[in-house]
């Protein structure tokens, strides 16, 4: 899975009324969308940034690019170019800084002939796109910043009790957000929560099976359903990459002053959604 982080300040969602740009990344939060403010009780505020030989870390396979200001990072792989690392926000966990100054993230799934995976056989056939994994996504250093669990859940409209979540941590371990689903009969969506699993933000997707040959947007909403501020876009990709390979391409836009928190989220939501939809087994 390779991200591209764009140029901060473009493609801003449709629907949203930029605001005046804060004085730091993290300004104060406009009406379309709350910001997660305080910590969680019991939970650090101050993230000590793990040094890169801690244990987990391993060598990244895909850096994550930015279109402009690039430069190369020591260590990395040879002709890769790295994004500048920012000045770190307060209270911002360690590895999420660059999300601070970007309003956009492009995510290009490799095509790969053989995909290894770490479950065994009953768990892939058996449970197929409902099947639960952690995911840890790497800084350009090796190191774990993001780890996404999603638990084994029920994937049917008629399960209401018992419908799709995912957990983001950041640093591994320490919960900084939430994307559960709602039920509905037919419609795709999602509230997206805080560390203290207070819904800040919902998503909202069409029918799926209607639509084909053509970009899908779940949009991102405000609590009221009134404004959006932002979406998550699945790509067509073309016929045979569509029904030959499992190699999808997703766009997730959304404020640039969104708590780095809750962006990190909108990430996790993007990979439950394309579990749930777009991830099948060939």
């Amino acid at each position: 899975m390779q991200m591209d982080i764009p140029h901060p300040g473009t493609n801003w969602p449709t629907a949203y009324t930029r605001q005046n740009p804060p004085a730091t990344p993290q300004g104060p939060a406009h009406s379309g969308y709350p910001k997660s403010e305080g910590a969680n009780p019991g939970s650090p505020t101050d993230y000590a940034v793990p040094p890169p030989d801690y244990p987990g870390a391993v060598q990244p396979k895909f850096p994550i690019q930015n279109q402009q200001g690039c430069n190369h990072q020591p260590g990395g792989p040879t002709g890769v170019s790295w994004m500048p690392a920012p000045s770190v926000p307060l209270n911002c966990p360690p590895g999420l800084e660059y999300l601070s100054q970007i309003d956009q993230i492009l995510i290009h799934q490799q095509v790969e002939l053989l995909e290894v995976e770490d479950t065994d056989c009953c768990t892939r056939n058996c449970c197929g796109p409902c099947r639960p994994f952690t995911l840890k996504i790497l800084d350009n250093l090796g190191r774990e910043v993001i780890t996404m669990e999603r638990p084994l859940r029920c994937d049917d409209c008629c399960f209401p009790c018992c419908l799709q979540e995912i957990e983001i941590q950041a640093p591994p371990g320490v919960p900084i957000g939430y994307i559960t689903q709602k039920w509905h009969p037919c419609l795709p969506k999602y509230a997206v929560q805080n560390e203290r699993r207070e819904d800040v933000l919902k998503i909202t997707g069409p029918c799926v099976a209607c639509r084909c040959c053509t970009d899908i947007d779940f949009k991102i909403k405000s609590l009221d359903e009134e404004s959006v501020v932002g979406k998550i876009t699945k790509h067509w990709s073309g016929f045979l990459r569509e029904a030959f390979t499992d190699a999808d391409n997703f766009g997730i836009q959304f404020p640039l002053d969104l708590d780095v928190k809750i962006k990190a989220a909108l990430l996790g939501a993007c990979f439950l959604i394309d579990f749930m939809f777009f991830e099948e087994i060939k």
